[in-house]
């Protein structure tokens, strides 16, 4: 486990513009209210990839931009990553960053709508049981009315289950066949993490969670990317939003603005909003 460092002065006054508010409910404007401020962050290679395959789990960034990543963590309220991440890399979801008592905790939020991860093996609640972190909620899908969260125990940790209404669609799996999958909407999602009285979300992964998010430009307000000085090859997993079209011409996906990049060790980091359209 590499050790984190505390930031540069410098480092700290280039990331403070793109860090949530400290009251983010006073300056959202009216479209946004009931929404927490939403930071989309994620580390990727020279040719987009995040991962050298699904399912594996792949380091990029260096010393340095750990370090702001456990930075990042403190200063929001929660984190959040979905099952696909939250199974292979089985994340910590805590921030190790100097001074990080449990109060200045971040809360860890699963997106597991059919319940796959197996919370009782899981680093977030060895980290929990140790006063390092949170126990996590897991937001499910529910087809039916939405029934009251629920308290599970595992190892002596209770965590919660919120389900939340889902919707049902057909999607293809691994051997070609045809099953039905429970999705949530993101509206929902971040209006009941906001109802949970948490103000910030810092979104990790993965793939098809950042890639979906990047085409909601009105539910983020910042983005932050470490590009690390290497490239994964054919075969990877890419971050890459849905095809965009515009009077029948394919435009571009998505695009920052207010941008600024800022080198950390070998890595580069650039940070911006989405651009509203």
């Amino acid at each position: 486990m590499s050790e984190i460092s505390e930031l540069t002065s410098a480092d700290k006054e280039f990331l403070q513009q793109y860090l949530p508010p400290p009251r983010p409910e006073d300056t959202l404007k009216e479209r946004r209210r009931g929404l927490p401020f939403v930071t989309l962050t994620y580390a990727s290679s020279l040719d987009g990839m995040i991962s050298l395959a699904p399912g594996l789990r792949t380091n990029l960034s260096g010393p340095e931009t750990k370090s702001m990543t456990h930075y990042l963590r403190l200063h929001h309220e929660a984190i959040l990553v979905g099952v696909g991440t939250a199974i292979p890399d089985d994340p910590g979801l805590n921030s190790r960053y100097p001074g990080a008592t449990l109060e200045k905790q971040p809360q860890p939020v699963i997106i597991d709508p059919n319940r796959r991860w197996n919370v009782g093996d899981s680093k977030v609640l060895k980290l929990a049981q140790q006063e390092q972190g949170h126990t996590p909620w897991i937001i499910t899908a529910k087809t039916a009315r939405i029934s009251p969260p629920t308290t599970e125990e595992v190892n002596g940790q209770n965590f919660e289950l919120r389900p939340l209404i889902g919707r049902t669609r057909v999607a293809a799996s691994g051997d070609g066949e045809t099953m039905p999958v429970e999705w949530l909407d993101w509206v929902d999602i971040l209006k009941h993490i906001k109802r949970m009285g948490i103000n910030s979300v810092m979104i990790e992964g993965g793939a098809t969670i950042i890639s979906t998010l990047l085409s909601l430009p009105h539910l983020v307000h910042s983005v932050i990317v470490t590009v690390a000085p290497t490239w994964l090859g054919e075969g990877g997993v890419a971050v890459s939003p849905a095809q965009k079209r515009e009077e029948g011409e394919r435009v571009n996906a998505a695009r920052l603005e207010e941008t600024a990049w800022r080198q950390f060790g070998a890595d580069a980091v650039l940070c911006g909003r989405l651009l509203q359209e």
